[in-house]
């Protein structure tokens, strides 16, 4: 998959150091990576953004963002708060084709969930993700309530005829409870895809050296991973 959109099921569960997580596995076996945030919201044009972290965290990736917005905002929100022109699926699509004629992979991060809007018309990732005929993988939560909107988040993509290759759950607990312990076999069903990562807890806080050390273990084969993470007990 040259092009590969991520979703999440909700905003802060984990789409942005997950991301660099799989940057980070594609960088170690050789691959060229780029990194394209369509629009990134909630920071100003002095502070690093998402793009930036996974930049920070995995290594040296070609970054790009297509809109910087101020008020941490749905991208159609902020981009009409802040007088500024909107970005469309059509301009994400085409970034990302362009990035994908000179790099190996292209990691797409959308902004909080699927169906957030990203211009006046309603248009949302996924729109996006259809033009440009990408897989979207979606990250999701460890606990209770997770399934719900895991379902939900893969129903909306398969009525778009997207495909999903599976999920990642974006901050696994070091000390998991029960109901993380249950989702890690009732996720895929949820999905209809299989589970290809656990990215544990507080993984963003390590220094970049040891984050590119244990990413690959954190993710499957399909994910460019070892597959170490496994099904924890």
């Amino acid at each position: 998959m040259p092009v590969l959109f991520v979703t999440g099921t909700g905003t802060e569960i984990g789409k942005t150091v997950t991301t660099a997580a799989i940057a980070s596995a594609a960088l170690g076996q050789g691959r060229s990576v780029a990194v394209l945030k369509p629009a990134q919201t909630g920071v100003t044009a002095q502070e690093p953004g998402d793009a930036a972290e996974v930049e920070r965290l995995a290594g040296p990736v070609t970054v790009a963002e297509l809109a910087r917005f101020p008020e941490p905002l749905a991208p159609a929100t902020a981009a009409l708060r802040a007088g500024l022109p909107a970005v469309g699926p059509q301009e994400i699509a085409d970034a990302a084709a362009k990035l994908a004629a000179s790099h190996d992979l292209v990691l797409v991060e959308g902004a909080g969930g699927l169906l957030v809007r990203f211009d006046a018309d309603g248009h949302t990732l996924a729109d996006a993700a259809r033009l440009a005929g990408a897989p979207v993988l979606v990250v999701v939560q460890a606990g209770l309530g997770t399934l719900n909107t895991t379902a939900l988040t893969a129903m909306a993509l398969r009525s778009y005829g997207i495909d999903c290759p599976g999920i990642v759950v974006g901050s696994w607990p070091a000390a998991p409870d029960l109901a993380c312990r249950c989702n890690l076999d009732d996720l895929p069903e949820a999905a209809g895809a299989p589970l290809l990562g656990l990215v544990p807890e507080g993984s963003g806080t390590l220094a970049p050296a040891a984050f590119r050390a244990a990413a690959a273990g954190w993710l499957a084969p399909e994910l460019g991973g070892s597959g170490a993470f496994g099904t924890p007990a």
